[in-house]
């Protein structure tokens, strides 16, 4: 279980399902990225279960990575925090999972442990298809992911400056390819 200081960096998705699974993946980057700093426990949450209800109640900050419908390009990414996490959640369709990140929020609203500092960075899927990796575009939008995690944590200033840095650099890591034509880097 996490301590009441902690963050809860929780992972939901399927990677059986390509894009479904960007939740976990963008998990598993943070987590071997920050594996060093203290204050995190990573929770890969699946296709959730009211076991996870436990988890959430026991931290103060709560980051969720997930593969949304954010009616934007395949790879975009997006923060929703506090109340506008809890109204995207509100009128997004019911998961297909067994039970919904929104479900698994209630419990925690009612027993009166929400957290105080809560996020959903979702990942617009390309694809929910057969697959054990997410498409190029949400590939490329992981690093992205993990920045916007780590620029949430200094904003909540619980982690010390060097968290956004680290992230910043990662996604400046993954973004510098070699052209095919020229062998430049772009």
């Amino acid at each position: 279980m996490t301590t009441q200081n902690e963050t809860l960096v929780l992972g939901i998705g399927n990677t059986l399902l390509s894009d479904e699974g960007a939740g976990i993946h963008a998990l598993s980057l943070m987590k071997s990225t920050f594996a060093d700093h203290s204050g995190f426990t990573f929770l890969d949450g699946g296709t959730l279960s009211f076991t996870l209800a436990r988890w959430i109640e026991d931290c103060r900050n709560l980051i969720v990575f997930d593969a949304a419908e954010l009616h934007l390009p395949a790879g975009s990414v997006k923060t929703l925090e506090g109340a506008d996490m809890d109204a995207f959640l509100g009128a997004a369709k019911r998961s297909a999972h067994e039970v919904g990140l929104m479900d698994l929020m209630d419990i925690a609203r009612l027993t009166g442990h929400l957290p105080a500092n809560r996020a959903l960075i979702g990942i617009q899927p390309e694809t929910m298809g057969w697959g054990m990796q997410p498409t190029d575009k949400v590939e490329q939008a992981l690093p992205e992911a993990v920045e916007q995690a780590a620029m949430l944590m200094q904003i909540w200033n619980t982690q010390p400056s060097d968290i956004a840095a680290t992230a910043a650099q990662l996604r400046h890591n993954k973004t510098i390819i070699e052209s095919p034509d020229t062998g430049a880097q772009r």
